[in-house]
């Protein structure tokens, strides 16, 4: 899965954290799978979690300090997981780093396919909110529980922000907290414990009003808003974030239990480097490389010789139960994104012109029909049309087409979905490239609450998928001229695909608080269900 290219706003700028706002929401190259890892004999290939990537800095000093070259590729989650039970990094990497392995573990197989496991650095996933509604909430000692937090979330005594738990591990990570915690269970939650917690989750969910597919991009888009109370997210990430006042944030460490990311940098089985991944695990846990992990990242140290700083406090940290079995993680995502969360809204701004004739127009065709639900992989799953949400089409050429819109049922959703497929299946290509047409007649239809929909209380978003220049109707200033007059929050997530004019694009993301994804050397399917980690 490729990371995102962050084009909403200037940079994070965290205090403590250097580049964890660009090792989670950017992207250049398509990372796990796309560009071909470099090599060598005293080169470490490393899949990796994006949020390793405010590491790179550090692991540069390597090659000197330990003789290892780490060459890193990134990866979703779930995606880098997926990859390596079914044996897709053998020989393409030599290890894997994640800020967890345990979602991994639950996949028949996948133990197999490792060999030593080292952890390196823990940073527990809490609330952060700012030190008003702290203050407010009686929580500006940090001390609560998740369920004083869950009922005051009910109450919507306070509003929160969290990545999706089926493209983050900060999110799977809050969810299997909070429902552990809520569920009393004292043990690994199973299906049936997941389905009695549900109505919790919901009424805690209730206050979710922002959402994300990695922890960069969700800290970035709090940063600029003023309307959401907190984050719960890592504890490295918090520390150095302020709120859109420059205030920061008052962290509550739950007293009834946290889950913590322990990043774990993992031999594959398959490689004949152990030695040169021996030497690299070991110079990570060195005394100085632990501080330098604590003071640049802000993450807690591995090793008993070096203590924690004055930041994370003296609270010992309990650790809520994990699922022990695959099949209650995935109930319990899937219990989070069709029942729990608050649905979603969107609207798919869609190339339909001359230039998309051929293969283009079938990689759309393919794209639109792994979103219904025929991506038989874990993530394909969890990245389909979901229940409740409502879906807009709208294709555009030398004129914006007509909008149909479709709502998945909470029930029984095949039958929409098949509609969605059918409609997918006869689009053609045709005529010039109206892009601005589209976008436009995409936010008058939000506007509208054409289709229905849940107005302010959905995730809203649109997708612009666009191969070409824009040759028709209006312009690009046009557009953001009637943009500026919405009000509205709702970004826009632009594919770049074939030809597209990259720096207009990266303007139209920067423009509606939305991002870019780059679909011209990986599949558009794949980008596709990228951004469906930010819906």
């Amino acid at each position: 899965m490729r990371r995102a290219i962050t084009a909403a706003g200037p940079a994070l700028l965290l205090a403590v954290l250097l580049t964890v706002l660009l090792a989670v929401a950017a992207a250049c190259s398509g990372a796990g799978g796309d560009a071909p890892p470099q090599d060598g004999p005293d080169v470490l290939r490393v899949l990796a979690g994006s949020e390793i990537k405010d590491l790179e800095p550090l692991l540069a000093k390597a090659a000197g300090a330990a003789g290892v070259k780490v060459s890193l590729s990134y990866t979703g989650t779930l995606d880098g997981a997926e990859q390596v039970a079914s044996g897709g990094a053998d020989g393409r990497y030599d290890a894997v780093w994640f800020s967890s392995n345990r979602y991994l573990s639950l996949i028949d197989g996948a133990s197999a396919r490792l060999s030593t496991q080292t952890k390196i650095m823990v940073s527990p996933v809490v609330l952060g909110l700012s030190r008003a509604k702290a203050r407010e909430l009686g929580w500006d000692t940090g001390q609560a529980t998740w369920t004083d937090i869950g009922e005051a979330a009910r109450k919507h005594r306070f509003t929160f922000g969290m990545t999706n738990p089926a493209s983050s591990n900060s999110g799977f990570s809050a969810l299997v907290g909070v429902a552990a915690a809520l569920s009393d269970a004292g043990e690994a939650l199973d299906q049936a414990q997941i389905a009695a917690v549900t109505p919790r989750l919901t009424g805690f969910f209730s206050a979710q009003t922002l959402t994300a597919g990695s922890s960069g991009w969700l800290a970035d888009a709090f940063r600029r808003r003023t309307d959401v109370d907190g984050l719960i997210n890592y504890e490295s990430v918090l520390l150095g974030l302020r709120t859109a006042s420059g205030e920061p944030l008052t962290l509550v460490y739950p007293g009834d239990g946290v889950v913590t990311a322990d990043y774990p940098l993992t031999l594959l089985a398959s490689s004949a480097k152990k030695e040169l991944y021996g030497k690299l695990a070991a110079w990570l846990r060195t005394p100085g490389v632990q501080r330098e992990i604590m003071t640049t990242t802000a993450r807690r140290p591995i090793v008993p010789e070096v203590r924690p700083d004055a930041r994370f406090g003296t609270a010992p940290l309990l650790e809520l139960p994990f699922p022990n079995r695959r099949s209650a993680a995935d109930a319990l995502i899937n219990a989070y994104l069709n029942q729990v969360r608050r649905p979603s809204r969107t609207v798919f701004v869609l190339d339909t012109s001359g230039s998309m004739e051929g293969d283009r127009i079938d990689a759309l065709k393919q794209a639109l029909t792994a979103l219904t639900g025929a991506d038989a992989s874990a993530s394909g799953q969890f990245s389909r049309f979901r229940n409740r949400e409502t879906v807009t089409l709208l294709p555009f050429s030398t004129v914006a087409g007509p909008a149909s819109t479709f709502t998945v049922p909470e029930h029984d959703p095949a039958a929409v979905l098949r509609r969605i497929r059918a409609y997918g299946d006869v689009l053609t290509a045709r005529g010039g490239t109206a892009i601005y047409d589209g976008l436009r007649d995409a936010y008058e239809t939000v506007r509208s609450g054409q289709g229905g929909g849940q107005g302010g209380e959905d995730f809203t978003s649109v997708v612009l998928m666009t191969d070409g220049e824009n040759t028709d109707g209006s312009s690009y200033e046009d557009f953001a001229g009637f943009y500026r007059t919405l009000g509205t929050r709702i970004p826009t997530f632009v594919v770049l695909f074939g030809d597209s004019d990259v720096a207009e694009m990266r303007q139209v993301a920067t423009l509606t608080g939305g991002a870019v994804f780059d679909a011209r050397q990986a599949s558009l399917a794949s980008a596709f269900k990228e951004i469906r980690g930010y819906q």
